[in-house]
């Protein structure tokens, strides 16, 4: 009897020692994700982190891992704003469940990524796995070329690719100054093909024509129907570089619109990992008065017949900057889920084989009014092969950003 009691107090004595070491252990936090839609999806999630981190008794050093239903590691990140990042697949009409706990995590692929090149004029360039994107900055503006839209930049792989392309171009201008000095275009041509980033040596290239329009996607105030075109950004910080999610948070020179002379573009950019589009939040600081606002897609006389105006989008399926040589295409957009009105406006000089612009209006913008919308591309040469597909590809993703993904969060 007594080496039964001393037993019992034993197993007493140790339940009460470890029972708080069992409770921290033990807490995890679970994220369910419904996808009410008869449609795989396959995309981001994000849930305030906070919490979450008040759960798991998170300190500032401590880190944590999210799993999937087979106890595998899944890619997340915490962005700028204090959100858990998940890249989640929910099949159609089905649940997904991801656990949180305190732990080391493994290291996560690198799916974004962006930065500012001073060797490239201050461009400020990022990638996902689907595509590139630039705009230009203060030092391309000294110059007085007149580039004022988003760029667009063509990739087939995953892999992070752009910061090389600017290495190699960058190595290979210096090799073929010194070629053109000597007077040797062989040589001049031969560094060409080998190192620009305008030719695909096996990923990609930038063969999209900006020049004065708004490109890909870029915002921009109207007067009637001149377009107040923005010039390169005047300041920026990036607020997010990975491994999921690229935030960009830009500021413009002021602006002449109407009688007001110091209005001031903020844009906050932000690409995800598996997608096709940016995200934009775009507002005004300065208008003494509404102001009508547009964004879009340049049009090219090559295919000029190609552009469609939808009641919440414009696509065109844009020929590169040398169509005859290229003999590919790369589909553009840019979508207005909160609303616009859609029309095609004419380019005044038509310069450039620049037809006009394919454009969403959106009437009486107010100062300081956040506006958000998405632009994106697609290359034919890769994931994307038709125009056709490309509509697709437009409508799957307005009707998921209609119909988000549920996501609750539960604490055990």
């Amino acid at each position: 009897m007594r080496i039964m009691m001393n037993k019992l107090c034993i197993i007493i004595v140790l339940a009460a020692v470890l029972s708080p070491l069992c409770a921290t252990a033990a807490k995890t936090v679970t994220i369910t994700v419904t996808n009410d839609q008869k449609v795989q999806r396959q995309e981001l999630v994000e849930v305030d982190f906070q919490p979450i981190a008040t759960q798991l008794s998170l300190g500032k050093d401590d880190g944590f891992v999210v799993k999937n239903a087979f106890g595998q590691q899944v890619d997340c990140q915490i962005t700028y704003d204090g959100h858990l990042l998940i890249d989640v697949a929910v099949r159609p009409g089905g649940k997904a469940q991801y656990f949180v706990s305190k732990g080391v995590p493994t290291q996560m692929k690198q799916w974004v990524f962006g930065k500012m090149y001073p060797t490239r004029k201050d461009d400020i360039a990022w990638e996902n796995d689907r595509g590139a994107y630039r705009v230009y900055g203060p030092a391309l503006q000294r110059t007085g070329e007149r580039s004022f839209g988003v760029d667009v930049w063509t990739k087939n792989t995953p892999e992070i690719v752009v910061e090389d392309r600017y290495t190699a171009d960058y190595d290979g201008n210096i090799l073929k100054n010194i070629y053109s000095r000597k007077k040797q275009g062989d040589k001049w041509r031969e560094e060409d093909l080998r190192t620009s980033f305008h030719l695909d040596h096996g990923n990609g290239l930038d063969c999209y024509s900006v020049g004065p329009t708004l490109g890909c996607g870029t915002p921009a105030m109207m007067d009637g129907d001149n377009l107040i075109m923005p010039y390169c950004y005047r300041d920026y910080e990036i607020l997010d570089n990975g491994p999921l999610r690229f935030t960009v948070s830009l500021v413009y020179h002021p602006a002449t619109v109407k009688k007001d002379t110091a209005v001031v573009e903020h844009r906050i950019i932000c690409l995800d990992k598996g997608s096709n589009f940016n995200k934009v939040v775009v507002w005004y600081d300065g208008l003494s008065a509404p102001c009508d606002f547009a964004s879009g897609v340049v049009v090219h006389a090559a295919d000029k017949e190609s552009y469609v105006l939808g009641d919440n989008f414009v696509q065109y399926a844009d020929p590169t900057d040398t169509p005859e040589k290229h003999n590919f295409q790369i589909y553009v957009a840019t979508l207005f889920p909160e609303g616009a009105k859609t029309r095609f406006l004419p380019f005044e000089k038509q310069d450039k084989g620049i037809v006009g612009h394919a454009l969403g209006v959106v009437k009486k913008l107010a100062n300081n009014q956040k506006y958000t919308y998405y632009f994106g591309s697609a290359w034919s040469k890769h994931d994307v092969r038709t125009q056709n597909e490309w509509q697709v590809r437009i409508n799957d993703y307005l009707a998921a950003l209609a119909a988000p993904l549920k996501v609750e969060v539960t604490f055990e």
